[in-house]
C-alpha cells in the first residue's frame, strides 16, 4: 500500500473530463493523495464544459477540485492550460491568483532543457472546421465508455479480462491511426523547429513517451493520456520523465458516496481561494 507521498518535480495531468460519466475521479483522487508535486501542469480538458450538467456532479468530482485547490494553499505552482472541452477558460488567459495561472501554452526550463506544454487541439482539423462534429463525437465517446464499463463488469464476472472498445475501434480504423500519426508528426516537427527538447501534449488520449529523430533534429514527445480509459499522468523526477498508470492494487480502498458536495464542506483556506478565483473571473467576463 502507498502511505508516503512521492515527491514529483513536475506533474502533468490532462483529459480528466470532470463532469462526465466516463471520468475516473475516485481513482484520480487516490493518486493525487499519494503524490507531492512541486509544479503541476493541468494540460487541458480538466472540466468537460461541453457535456457539463448541474444534474451530474458527483462528490468524487468535487473532491478532485478541492484537492487541487488545496495544493494552491500549499504554495504549489499550478498552470491551467485549457483544452477544447474547457475552452471557456481561454477567455482568461494570463489570469493569475497566488500560484495559479491560466496559459494557452507553458514553456519551462527543466535542468537546462526546454519543455513545451500545450493541449494539442489546435492541430486537430476536426476541431478547426467541424466543431459540431467534434462535440457530437464527444457525446458518442461518453456513451461508448458507459457501454464498455457494462461489458467489462460482465467480463470480469465471467472471469475474463477487461477490454477497451474505443481502443479496438481506434486501432482498427485506418483514419484514426493516421490522425494520431499525423498529430504526433506535426507537433514534433514544430518542436524541433523551435529548438525544444520536450513537447508535452494531451487531447488524443494516447499516453506515450518516445524520442523522435528527423533530419532537422530530435525531440522527446510525451502525451499524458487521460483519466477516462488509460488513467495516466506524466511525472518528471531527477531529470527523468516517466509515464504513470494507475493500478488499483497499489491503493487502499476508499468508499465515496456519489453525491453533490456543498462548497461549505470544503476546508476554509481552499474555499477562500476558490471564491477569489470565481470573483475575479466574473469581474473580467
Amino acid at each position: 500500500m502507498k502511505n508516503k507521498k512521492r515527491k514529483i518535480e513536475v506533474l502533468v495531468l490532462s483529459d480528466i473530463h470532470l463532469g462526465t460519466y466516463g471520468c475516473h475521479a475516485k481513482e484520480l483522487l487516490q493518486y493525487l493523495k499519494s503524490v507531492n508535486p512541486k509544479t503541476v501542469i493541468l494540460n487541458g480538458d480538466i472540466i468537460d464544459i461541453w457535456q457539463f450538467s448541474k444534474h451530474y456532479w458527483p462528490k468524487s468530482h468535487m473532491k478532485v477540485v478541492k484537492h487541487l485547490i488545496g495544493w494552491l494553499s500549499e504554495k504549489k505552482k499550478i498552470y491551467y492550460v485549457p483544452g477544447n472541452h474547457d475552452e471557456l477558460f481561454r477567455k482568461f488567459v494570463d489570469f493569475k491568483i497566488d500560484n495559479f495561472i491560466i496559459k494557452n501554452k507553458v514553456v519551462l526550463e527543466l535542468d537546462g532543457k526546454k519543455a513545451w506544454f500545450f493541449h494539442g487541439d489546435a492541430f486537430d482539423i476536426t476541431m478547426k472546421h467541424s466543431r459540431w462534429l467534434a462535440k457530437l463525437g464527444a457525446v458518442g465517446y461518453d456513451i461508448l465508455i458507459l457501454i464498455n464499463r457494462l461489458i467489462n463488469y460482465i467480463s470480469i464476472f465471467l472471469g475474463k479480462g477487461k477490454i477497451s472498445l474505443s481502443k479496438k475501434i481506434k486501432n482498427s480504423v485506418k483514419s484514426a491511426v493516421n490522425f494520431i500519426d499525423n498529430f504526433e508528426q506535426t507537433v514534433t516537427n514544430i518542436a524541433i523547429e523551435n529548438k525544444f527538447n520536450y513537447v508535452v501534449c494531451g487531447h488524443i488520449h494516447q499516453p506515450i513517451i518516445k524520442n523522435v529523430h528527423t533530419k532537422n533534429g530530435k525531440v522527446t514527445y510525451l502525451n499524458s493520456g487521460d483519466w477516462i480509459e488509460n488513467l495516466t499522468s506524466l511525472e518528471y523526477i531527477n531529470k527523468h520523465w516517466s509515464l504513470y498508470q494507475y493500478q488499483a492494487e497499489d491503493y487502499q480502498k476508499e468508499s465515496l458516496t456519489e453525491s453533490i458536495e456543498p462548497l461549505d464542506l470544503i476546508d476554509q483556506s481552499s474555499k477562500e481561494i476558490f471564491l477569489r478565483l470565481m470573483a475575479d473571473i466574473n469581474l473580467k467576463s
